[in-house]
């Protein structure tokens, strides 16, 4: 199964909340925090939400 490479490249300050929460859930905190994540709909979903804060890799 392929996973994804969640960066972290945007600060959340002046986001919406339900952001900063989807942020959190991720697992970032911090600007350039990176975390791996399996490639489910739930991941994807919650990408793309915060996806003008984050960049997405696929790895192997």
């Amino acid at each position: 199964m392929a996973r994804l490479k969640i960066t972290q490249t945007k600060s959340y300050i002046g986001s919406k909340q339900n952001h900063r929460d989807t942020l959190r859930s991720l697992g970032l905190k911090k600007v350039n925090d990176v975390v791996v994540k399996e490639d489910r709909p739930e991941f994807r979903g919650m990408v793309h939400t915060v996806r003008h804060l984050v960049t997405v890799e696929e790895v192997d």
